[in-house]
């Protein structure tokens, strides 16, 4: 499994849609600035499909130290919970990884790349009514 940065993002994003790179950086700056802003202020954000980001507080509560035992106070703080979106959710069912039996490791295969979904006439795209 391969880790992403920011800036290789940036420049995907730049190279697809034959954009600036520099363009590109201010605009994705901009919107985490602005998701981070919202979340400090207690706003929830909702992106249909991708998912839900929620600011929650814990509430304080009494730990145990696992060295010395002693009884600690641990007070409330402020966290983000995300919950994934459904089409989010299904594009992560349908291509698991592949875990090498060796090294205990998640690995790329292509062959766990194909969609696993059994019903033929799946679409992601289609909303679902309750």
């Amino acid at each position: 499994m391969a880790t992403i940065t920011k800036k290789e993002l940036i420049d995907q994003i730049a190279d697809e849609m034959g954009y600036k790179r520099v363009l590109v950086k201010r605009v994705i700056q901009t919107f985490l600035d602005a998701i981070v802003d919202e979340l400090s202020n207690g706003n929830r954000l909702e992106f249909r499909d991708f998912g839900v980001f929620e600011s929650k507080t814990r509430a304080p509560r009494q730990a145990q130290n696992p060295k010395t035992m002693d009884k600690v106070k641990v007070p409330s703080k402020r966290t983000v919970k995300f919950k994934v979106g459904r089409v989010m959710q299904m594009r992560m069912d349908e291509a698991p990884a592949a875990i090498d039996e060796a090294t205990g490791l998640a690995v790329e295969s292509s062959a766990h790349l194909a969609p696993q979904r059994a019903s033929a006439g799946a679409n992601p795209s289609r909303r679902y009514r309750t």
